[in-house]
């Protein structure tokens, strides 16, 4: 099914490179979702109300709220969707970010007030009238979700959209909530125990409320700033020192502008008794491939790394191993030395994580001390001059 209204409502919908493509994905997911969401809505808000079940009322608004987050979701794709102008050369996309963010807020609020409701439902609880039109509604709300779920799994994978795949996540919930209440009808109708309609109206609540508090910091984090993906830092590694010559890489930084929309730049290690102009051209190929087929705007810089003296590399080797023996994460790079009369200074950075930097912490002092002590005692005439910095993706230095 998700296939077919895929290929019958998006043109080229393989294509996820094109931004069009994308939000019209996008849109199709929210138009759909709001469809489901509002009939369900009526028929769960129709029964509970006729039958008095505050627990099935209770799921009805949470459809509601989910129509109410697919709307939002859906302006938030086509806001996002705008190409870049002049105060905002970086695009848009960040628009469904916020609209992610919109929607989390809503489910909170939703989900007190329905607490609420269902707090008084228990402290004085009132008869409810079963019906098996109740449960077969029910039944039909959770066969609906289940599919709602995979089909946002589904298209948020496509897309790669963190809005899409938490509403499937928000829909996966809605099944357990959904199965819960039909749980208490049944229970209450043999049992006559009316206040486990109020009971399992609470336990939908914190579903909500849960799911709520979940979203909240899915769609924080990439607005705060979150760490790039592991597979996507793997990648970016894997590919940049796949090409000829390519001796090394650091200082990756991802900016995340919105789904689709990131920018990457990194130093790339290179000989440097290499051709500069050859080893320019073979850069900009890799920014190009980049590009096309990743959908990363890339920017590299070229460090060049002295190959042919025997001693600065033994010196390098011997630095990198002494900080991976103190730290895995600990990352070297840009070595070199400058001779003197007296002595040799040995001038490097050292990139590391950002608990180094904390307030208080002693990590980045000790580890500088070693280093210098560590290079002292092997060459006495060799001085360290290290420049500490913070790294902002983690590389495998294996």
């Amino acid at each position: 099914m998700t296939e077919f209204l895929l290929r019958t409502f998006v043109k080229n919908a393989q294509d996820t490179t094109d931004k069009a493509v994308r939000s019209a994905c996008g849109n199709l997911a929210c138009i759909v979702g709001i469809l489901c969401n509002v009939l369900l809505f009526l028929g769960k808000f129709i029964v509970g109300t006729l039958f008095g079940s505050v627990s099935i009322t209770a799921d009805a608004i949470n459809n509601l709220s989910d129509a109410s987050s697919n709307i939002v979701s859906l302006v938030g794709f086509w806001l996002g969707g705008r190409p870049a102008d002049k105060e905002h050369p970086y695009g848009h996309a960040r628009y469904e970010y916020l609209a992610g963010l919109a929607v989390s807020v809503m489910i909170l609020v939703i989900g007190i007030e329905l607490g609420k409701e269902s707090l008084s439902k228990v402290i004085a609880p009132t008869p409810v009238e079963f019906s098996w039109l109740s449960a077969a509604v029910l039944v039909a709300s959770i066969l609906v979700k289940l599919w709602m779920s995979a089909f946002n799994r589904t298209v948020g994978k496509h897309i790669h959209s963190e809005t899409l795949l938490a509403t499937a996540a928000d829909s996966r919930n809605d099944v357990i909530s959904t199965a819960a209440v039909l749980v208490a009808a049944l229970v209450a109708h043999f049992t006559s125990f009316d206040r486990l309609d109020g009971i399992m109206g609470l336990a939908v609540a914190v579903f909500i409320l849960y799911s709520g508090i979940g979203l909240v910091k899915d769609t924080l984090d990439p607005i705060l700033g979150a760490a790039p993906d592991p597979e996507l830092v793997d990648h970016i590694q894997k590919k940049a020192l796949s090409y000829p010559g390519v001796l090394g890489m650091h200082d990756l930084m991802i900016h995340d502008y919105g789904p689709g929309n990131r920018l990457v730049s990194f130093h790339l290690e290179m000989p440097a008794e290499g051709d500069v102009m050859a080893l320019h051209d073979e850069i900009d190929q890799m920014e190009k491939d980049f590009y096309a087929n990743d959908g990363l705007l890339t920017t590299i810089h070229f460090d060049p790394v002295v190959t042919s003296d025997p001693h600065v590399t033994e010196l390098r080797e011997f630095v990198e191993k002494t900080a991976h023996d103190i730290d895995p994460e600990v990352n070297i790079h840009d070595l070199r030395i400058v001779p003197g009369n007296t002595h040799t200074n040995v001038i490097f950075d050292v990139a590391v994580p950002p608990a180094y930097f904390a307030k208080g912490s002693k990590a980045g002092r000790d580890l500088l001390n070693t280093l210098r002590d560590a290079v002292k005692e092997k060459w006495p005439d060799h001085f360290c001059v290290i420049q500490l910095e913070q790294q902002y993706a983690e590389l495998d230095q294996n």
